[in-house]
């Protein structure tokens, strides 16, 4: 399978602890192969095979933030 980027805005980052929370928790979801965040632009971009969107939300947030 090629990889996929999907982007996802997230509400409540502010900071590197923000960004390195949602981040290591999506790097935990089943075919993320990997994740950036942009705190000016509150966006998640993830890269994988066959995640799950559900997962990608539930993973935000368990880190304490959401997916808009």
């Amino acid at each position: 399978m090629s990889d996929t980027d999907r982007t996802y805005t997230v509400t409540g980052m502010t900071c590197g602890h923000c960004k390195a929370s949602v981040i290591e928790g999506v790097l935990q979801v089943p075919g993320v192969r990997a994740a950036d965040v942009d705190l000016e632009e509150h966006s998640l971009t993830v890269r994988g095979d066959a995640f799950d969107d559900n997962a990608i939300h539930k993973a935000v947030d368990e880190a304490g933030y959401a997916v808009a």
